[in-house]
């Protein structure tokens, strides 16, 4: 389950870094990038208590 948040979090990060520079999207793009950061900074802090 880790695997499957963290590759959700790079996918997000990877679709912010391509919206930012390719596309105008305004807020979406930004939110991609705010949920990617909560992603992982939710594998960091469940991989600790492992």
């Amino acid at each position: 389950m880790r695997s499957l948040l963290y590759l959700v979090a790079v996918v997000l990060v990877i679709g912010w870094a391509l919206g930012f520079f390719v596309y105008s999207a305004g807020g979406l793009i930004h939110i991609l990038l705010v949920i990617a950061i909560i992603a992982i900074l939710l594998r960091l802090i469940g991989g600790k208590g492992v």
